[in-house]
């Protein structure tokens, strides 16, 4: 298995605004995602063009995308990145024919190193939908611990929710 993780080009954008807008309701829903929520493609990819065009330390956003063989896997997000301190991962497997076929507890893993290393975090949080069970138990077999389930809205897409939050610290390494 060829896994390859990096951060992802501005012209790569597409697979994240594709992932989104072409979507199911029902799969949105299962994020936590308010379709009507879901910027315009044109003015999303202006958002992530301004976001690319800051310095790494003042970014509050940073994409990795996720490699299978030469092909989009899946992306993690981060956002409200406090450089040097914290942010908040997202992560999607884009491909739905390779959900659920343990690729995900990988990448994140892999993930977690590099949003630490760039953006030299002590600490990463990620706040699925509480009733979304697959990243729950990713999380989980990533090594994040459970911190609590609670409700809000996690982000400027999400619509108000129960999320249950992990954590992971600079410390606890994931890859080894």
């Amino acid at each position: 298995m060829n896994l390859n993780l990096r951060p992802m080009q501005l012209e790569e954008l597409g697979v994240v605004i594709g992932y989104f807008h072409g979507a199911s309701a029902e799969h949105l829903e299962t994020l936590g995602v308010d379709p009507t929520r879901l910027p315009e493609p044109g003015k999303w990819r202006q958002l992530y063009q301004h976001e690319y065009e800051q310095p790494i330390e003042r970014r509050r956003s940073f994409i990795l995308l996720w490699e299978l063989e030469g092909q989009a896997l899946g992306f993690s997000t981060v956002d409200k990145v406090r450089f040097g301190n914290e942010a908040y991962m997202h992560l999607h497997v884009a491909n739905p024919d390779l959900r659920q076929a343990g690729h995900g507890s990988a990448c994140v893993r892999r993930s977690v190193d590099i949003f630490f290393e760039v953006l030299k975090l002590q600490r990463l949080y990620c706040e699925p939908n509480a009733f979304n069970v697959a990243p729950n138990r990713t999380l989980q077999k990533a090594g994040f611990r459970y911190v609590k389930t609670h409700m809000t809205v996690p982000g400027p897409l999400n619509f108000h929710q129960a999320v249950t939050q992990w954590v992971v610290e600079r410390k606890a390494s994931l890859s080894q």
